[in-house]
């Protein structure tokens, strides 16, 4: 299993890799998955419009983009967050900066797992399986 967080900007996770990792394990577990090779890249909101302006000819800010190289039931992927996103919409939620991160962080996994969050139905079925993951983060 590889697991590796960087980060473009002076951004250091608050919680400890371990936990996230064992985290990502048991997700991927969960929906018959194993870990390949999974990058987190913690940026800015600039460097993340340009990544979604040039490889998916999106012109928003976002909090996160998943690249999904998933072959089988190893899922590998880069999951780039912008840190400045996630501070915000925690501010908008009236969440924590904390679990507004972790919730992303599990928004990314869930995605490798093939998730989907594009019509209604399947943006409901996202958050369940998000809720259920931060409340195993919270068990670990």
């Amino acid at each position: 299993m590889a697991v590796v967080f960087s980060s473009n900007t002076d951004f250091k996770l608050p919680f400890k890799q371990s936990l996230i990792k064992n985290l990502i394990k048991t997700i991927a577990a969960h929906y018959g998955k194993t870990i390949g090779s999974i990058a987190y890249v913690f940026c800015d909101d600039e460097y993340l419009l340009d990544v979604n302006r040039k490889f998916l000819n999106h012109d928003f800010y976002t909090d996160i983009i998943t690249f999904d190289y998933t072959e089988n039931q190893t899922i590998n992927g880069d999951i780039i967050i912008s840190v400045e996103r996630v501070k915000d919409n925690a501010q908008k939620f009236q969440v924590p900066f904390e679990e507004e991160l972790k919730r992303v962080i599990i928004h990314g996994i869930l995605h490798l797992c093939g998730l989907k969050d594009k019509s209604v139905k399947q943006s409901v079925a996202m958050r369940k399986a998000e809720e259920e993951a931060l409340q195993l983060f919270h068990d670990l």
